[in-house]
């Protein structure tokens, strides 16, 4: 058998003849099937650099310069096993420590603040706001290049010097101008009536805040959850100036170490714990990327 059914017709004069089906394949599956195989080669291009991170891991650092490949001519586990002993006399898990600290406190910081900041600009009438609301977007022009002195100065003379308080204090200043405009922008999008209705219940603007807000605007918080975590995660240039001791310092500068410690650099160390320090960030972004979609699907039902 063939599996091709053959299909009689009459035509015109009355005659039978055989119509032979049409093929399986019509342009509709053919595009889709360039699309698909486009997209799995653009897939793999940027995923390469991560699966090429984690077989590197198991590299000598003899190989490093020599092998360019994927698979390590001589697979050993002796890189995880220096870098679990830590550098400079600090264990790992105390660089670990020390980033989870800052980064977790820089994000409550960042969305409690930009929230509040936010809440102001989008919903309180005062004299003013579009000048202040300007003045918050242009800082967004400022390189930080510009107020890195100042700043340096400012929590030298506050005695703040090797310690955490100058990458936190600012985030619970609402200094990040972006997350501000995400979040004013999203709480536009919000009917008024419904502040209307809570201050008809007698509900303050503390109260519509936190009862009302807060939930709405729950999209917004996440997608800022997730950059701030990761920004602050991987920060090296604020770390680097405010902070001295080596027992404080985060995982960004402590990879560093690997390549300072001696007059050969560990290629092999620097790259497990590179590797390391990036599963935080892949468990932080997966546990709550089902927010931001669902935040996401759901924008053009509001209103």
């Amino acid at each position: 058998m063939t599996g091709r059914t053959d299909v009689w017709v009459k035509d015109d004069a009355d005659q039978e003849r055989v119509v032979q089906p049409q093929p399986y394949w019509n342009r509709k599956r053919v595009t889709t099937l360039i699309w698909f195989v486009a997209l799995a080669i653009l897939t793999a291009i940027v995923i390469y650099p991560l699966i090429w991170l984690v077989f590197a891991t198991f590299k000598p650092s003899s190989e490093f310069g020599q092998n360019q490949g994927l698979i390590p001519d001589s697979p050993t586990l002796d890189n995880y096993l220096k870098v679990t002993e830590g550098i400079a006399g600090v264990p790992l898990w105390r660089f670990f420590a020390n980033s989870a600290v800052i980064a977790i406190a820089a994000t409550f910081g960042t969305l409690l603040s930009s929230a509040m900041a936010a809440y102001a600009f989008a919903r309180i009438r005062f004299k003013g706001v579009g000048v202040f609301f300007a003045a918050m977007i242009g800082t967004l022009l400022l390189p930080f290049h510009v107020v890195i002195i100042p700043q340096y100065i400012m929590f030298n003379r506050l005695d703040m010097i090797d310690t955490y308080w100058p990458l936190l204090l600012p985030k619970f200043l609402a200094t990040e101008a972006f997350f501000v405009f995400l979040m004013v922008q999203f709480m536009r999008g919000i009917p008024r009536e419904m502040d209307e209705a809570a201050r008809v219940d007698g509900a303050g603007h503390l109260r519509t805040f936190t009862a009302i807000m807060l939930p709405l605007i729950q999209p917004a918080l996440v997608t800022s959850a997730i950059f701030s975590f990761i920004w602050t995660w991987n920060d090296f240039l604020a770390p680097l100036m405010y902070i001295t001791s080596p027992e404080k310092y985060p995982l960004p500068i402590a990879l560093r170490l690997y390549n300072d410690q001696t007059s050969t650099s560990d290629y092999g160390a620097t790259v497990a714990a590179s590797f390391l320090a990036l599963v935080p960030i892949l468990l932080f972004f997966l546990v709550f990327q089902r927010f931001l979609v669902a935040g996401v699907a759901t924008q053009g039902l509001k209103g």
